[in-house]
């Protein structure tokens, strides 16, 4: 069914978009590469190229037609695919760079900022195919501009796997030293997760879940801006009106994100899988959720009150998005500048 919007809404979201930073953070489509395995790295890693290419041709093309056809931001164009370890493992091969090599030329031939999946997921253990791919991270991350990593090393249920930390821990370092000459930046490209989601379009964290379709559509949307513009106009609110006011921002977001999200999907072809709102901070001037923090009635982010601040921040979110769209999934939630570092 088609999503009907108002006079008031769409003069509402031109605001938004040209003088509060709302965008389109990312759209990004979920590849499955589980049909590329073979006992041959080399071999397997051909397949994902040739899959990633045939999949994601159009991608870039058609996020452009949606950003002319309905003058919204679309600020990245991504891939994430199936955790390599799974793919690869299948092969004899102790050393996954070369896996890594093929996927940054699937990313530059289709023409996305970036491409997720070089992951493992070892939060109860980690097998052969895990141990190899945490290995080949520094180098990987090295040789690559546009290939991202992550390793899920505990979940609430199983707990953590310190074992894994201690050996990312190792690999941060190495992997730091290794691109020390460009500032560290293979360390920006990994993220070391408790309980990753199957969904994430954001990077460097996305990677396609084995729950997931052959090929899906991601939406992530940040617009803290907005957020902080909405609360700013209502200095007097207690906790239920402020987290009413965050509400009603997060549906009218989620809703423009549905339908870029929808939009894609047909143009593509492809099922549209999730929106993931998340209040993701950039350095333009008004869009940081510290700003938000502040505007809730914090003196200055990192007091005392911090933390409730950030809970009521990010459940007024959740719920907000949550009646926008029964496709709410990803993160979905705020980034604040110690979890972008970290």
């Amino acid at each position: 069914m088609a999503i009907q919007f108002s006079p008031e809404e769409i003069l509402e979201t031109i605001r938004m978009v040209q003088m509060q930073n709302l965008d389109i953070r990312t759209i990004t489509m979920g590849i499955s590469l589980r049909g590329c395995a073979d006992p041959s790295l080399e071999a397997a890693a051909k397949k994902a190229y040739e899959k990633i290419c045939r999949s994601a041709e159009r991608l870039v093309a058609v996020g452009y037609e949606i950003e002319r056809e309905y003058g919204i931001p679309i600020i990245n164009k991504r891939v994430s695919v199936t955790p390599v370890a799974l793919v690869a493992e299948a092969s004899a091969s102790d050393d996954y760079v070369l896996f890594a090599e093929y996927l940054e030329r699937a990313a530059a031939e289709v023409g996305v900022n970036f491409l997720g999946g070089f992951s493992a997921l070892v939060h109860k253990g980690m097998t052969p195919g895990d141990e190899a791919l945490i290995s080949s991270l520094p180098e990987a991350l090295a040789m690559t501009e546009r290939v991202c990593a992550s390793i899920n090393v505990a979940t609430t249920r199983a707990g953590i796997n310190m074992d894994a930390v201690a050996r990312m821990g190792e690999i941060i370092v190495a992997t730091a030293k290794r691109t020390a000459d460009r500032d560290g930046i293979g360390c920006a490209k990994l993220v070391v997760f408790c309980n990753a989601v199957e969904d994430n379009p954001f990077m460097a964290g996305a990677f396609h879940g084995i729950g997931e379709p052959d090929c899906v559509v991601n939406v992530g949307v940040s617009g803290p801006g907005v957020v902080a513009n909405a609360v700013e106009a209502e200095p007097d609110a207690d906790f239920g009106a402020l987290a009413s006011v965050i509400k009603r921002t997060a549906f009218k977001i989620t809703r423009m994100g549905e339908l870029v999200g929808r939009a894609a999907s047909e143009k593509l072809g492809v099922p549209f899988g999730i929106v993931d709102l998340s209040l993701a901070p950039t350095p333009a001037p008004g869009d940081s959720v510290a700003r938000v923090l502040q505007a809730m009635g914090l003196e200055r982010v990192g007091t005392h009150g911090s933390t409730a601040a950030l809970a009521l921040l990010n459940d007024a979110v959740k719920k907000g998005g949550a009646m926008a769209s029964s496709h709410v999934g990803g993160l979905s939630g705020a980034f604040i500048p110690v979890s972008e570092d970290a």
